[in-house]
């Protein structure tokens, strides 16, 4: 979440926030630096690492690795790799225009800019393919699956209506393209087998998801009945079976993700419920808009931050054998509100923790949380794994940073000369980065 062009909040320096692709850790870019967070702790954060490096509005983890991908405001076309564990820079890039975002797997590195993507091998950060002239993403809009075997990248076809482009970026090559709404892209995000991905558009008001590759619809979700509303982030549960959305209201939504055979046949209870089936029943033989509106899924839980209109990104985990629901806000504050994968319904929000360095964490109750109780209370939940103007726009308007002398001499735009360090990137040597499997507390 990339908060550079946000006014957000008055008293929070934050200018990103995101959680890692296996949702394990946070990052957190403020205007005095960057922080790395662990997510093993309901009650408190422990920060695995603090640089003092100023305005970082792009920094992106490998898994739980100590490979680190940043951008700050003093430099916004100059991406850093970094190996932060032994405070060394592993190469940089420089890139023709600002760079809006990047996206990491273990197997490749993309750049995103407002007209082009950049994709490098990771291992030694080669550009293998350049994705040139497309529509203009100013919000920078794209996502890179995390599974090695489907390494998708999408990211939006068009600027006047709801494609989604899909990219084999292993084997570099287009998959598929999706219709998936009338409106202008949102947001996307793929599930973590990559068999799977949500999407929304500027309107707000449905998320659908799709099967992939084969780009057959296989859910659409009603969020709400607003005309307008911006959609921050969508995220999958670990195990697909949840998918959770978050918008510039202040409702966090979380979706079920089953077919009509997954569910239990129930005989309906009141009257209510004969009429709900005997208009889904009956919707065949409606209009098309009546029977896809009657057919939309509504959520199965909700959590209530306490301030609306603010940027936020949202995940779910797993912590300490209970089912999360995170949201990280730009108000500064992590929330972490308690799942039920059993009933749903309305979130607790069990901690909050602010992120942006500004005081301790705070705790909105007084009592202790019981994570014993809550896992019990949610038994099931220890297996389940007017919009705002871009950061690329608000430069246009105002002070256009220097390009870096040193890249300006370049053919190419992004052949900064890399460090020595690249033929020693080792991503699976245990003394250069962790283990990129972890064994989980479930």
């Amino acid at each position: 979440m990339n908060l550079a062009n946000q006014a957000g909040d008055s008293t929070s320096n934050l200018l990103f926030v995101n959680f890692n692709q296996d949702r394990t850790s946070l990052a957190v870019g403020t205007k005095n630096g960057f922080k790395l967070y662990s997510l093993g702790s309901v009650d408190k954060l422990e920060c695995i690492h603090e640089s003092d490096s100023p305005d970082i509005y792009i920094v992106d983890r490998l898994f739980s690795s100590s490979l680190v991908a940043v951008v700050s405001l003093a430099s916004p076309r100059k991406l850093q790799v970094c190996h932060f564990r032994k405070g060394s820079e592993i190469c940089n890039y420089s890139y023709s225009n600002t760079i809006l975002a990047v996206k990491l797997n273990r197997l490749r590195l993309v750049v995103c800019l407002e007209e082009s993507l950049y994709i490098h091998n990771i291992r030694d950060m080669k550009v293998l393919h350049t994705i040139r002239d497309t529509p203009p993403n100013p919000e920078g809009i794209c996502a890179l699956s995390t599974h090695n075997d489907n390494c998708y990248l999408a990211y939006p076809g068009s600027n006047q209506t709801g494609e989604v482009q899909i990219f084999d970026a292993f084997n570099l090559k287009a998959v598929l393209m999706i219709p998936a709404h009338d409106n202008p892209l949102a947001a996307i995000a793929f599930n973590s087998t990559a068999t799977r991905i949500a999407t929304a558009s500027e309107k707000g008001t449905v998320i659908r998801v799709f099967s992939v590759p084969e780009g057959q619809r296989l859910f659409e979700f009603r969020r709400g009945v607003k005309r307008r509303v911006v959609i921050h982030s969508l995220a999958f549960s670990a195990d697909s079976t949840f998918l959770c959305c978050s918008s510039n209201t202040e409702t966090v939504h979380v979706f079920r993700l089953e077919t009509p055979s997954d569910k239990p046949s129930e005989e309906p209870q009141g009257w209510m419920e004969y009429f709900g089936q005997a208009l889904k029943t009956s919707a065949t033989y409606l209009p098309t808009q009546v029977s896809d509106m009657l057919n939309q899924g509504r959520d199965f839980a909700v959590a209530r931050l306490p301030l609306s209109g603010l940027k936020n990104v949202c995940t779910i985990t797993t912590i300490q054998k209970t089912l999360c629901l995170l949201v990280a806000c730009a108000d500064g504050f992590l929330y972490i509100y308690n799942l039920n994968a059993n009933e749903g319904g309305d979130c607790s929000l069990l901690k909050q923790h602010r992120v942006d360095g500004r005081q301790d964490s705070v705790v909105l109750s007084e009592a202790p949380v019981d994570l014993a109780a809550v896992a019990i209370a949610s038994a099931s939940s220890a297996t389940a794994s007017a919009g705002p103007v871009s950061y690329a726009a608000s430069l246009r308007a105002g002070r256009q940073p220097d390009f870096p002398a040193h890249a300006a001499s370049h053919a190419r735009d992004h052949q900064s000369a890399p460090t020595a360090a690249l033929e020693t990137l080792r991503l699976d040597d245990d003394d250069e980065f962790p283990p990129v499997t972890h064994k989980s507390d479930q």
